[in-house]
């Protein structure tokens, strides 16, 4: 469901203060968590966890990062992206969620060459990827992964029924001596990299492919 903005901050506001190839200075200083997806629609779930890392992890600001196309995802079925975004920013509501298109400025596809690149244009910045324990579990089929857990800290969230698979699967054991215990996770940007951590989160059943499904029945 939509939620309203502030009262005086209407899309036009939300989408004009997105972060953009220029905006590095602005982001100085600042700790960034980063979810990435296709939004395909965003949801209360993508809010519930955003809103619980900022406050768990210490973030300054959440980038809800739409992308163009998620390569291990099929077109088909794929809304507009101007539609994603507008859906995005109605969900986020919130003075530090931010959703941004910007991998469609940096020309990148894949998340390790996005973060390379976020890092040149944001130097001053401390980023935390963050994602859920159902893409800590496949992260071995992404492009270049290492690079990602090499390049900054990371945080898992727990998903209903993939966070014991996630936490056997080939990262999580790659990574296990790296991995940042739930005391330590307000530190977790400035830990030397590989630096990781599992939240015990609380649970949010929202789910956009039920989302999808329910909008295609009519429901």
């Amino acid at each position: 469901m939509a939620r309203r903005g502030r009262k005086g901050e209407g899309t036009r506001s939300r989408s004009e203060k997105a972060p953009h190839l220029y905006s590095g200075p602005l982001y100085a200083g600042l700790t960034v968590g980063i979810l990435g997806g296709s939004f395909n629609p965003a949801h209360d779930g993508h809010r519930h966890i955003s809103l619980f890392a900022l406050k768990s992890l210490g973030l300054d600001r959440v980038w809800w990062m739409v992308s163009p196309q998620n390569p291990l995802k099929a077109a088909a079925g794929m809304a507009a992206l101007g539609d994603r975004l507008a859906e995005a920013r109605a969900v986020a509501a919130h003075p530090r969620i931010e959703v941004t298109a910007i991998e469609t400025a940096l020309g990148t596809r894949f998340t390790a060459d996005t973060l390379a690149k976020l890092q040149r244009r944001f130097p001053k910045t401390r980023f935390v990827w963050l994602m859920g324990a159902d893409n800590l579990r496949q992260i071995p089929r992404w492009k270049l992964w290492t690079r990602i857990f090499e390049s900054v800290a990371v945080a898992v969230f727990a998903r209903p029924t993939y966070s014991l698979g996630a936490l056997s699967g080939k990262a999580a054991q790659r990574y296990t001596r790296r991995r940042v215990s739930v005391s330590g996770v307000k530190g977790l940007a400035r830990r030397r990299r590989p630096a990781w951590a599992f939240l015990r989160n609380p649970l949010h059943p929202a789910s956009a492919t039920a989302i999808r499904q329910a909008r295609a029945a009519g429901s």
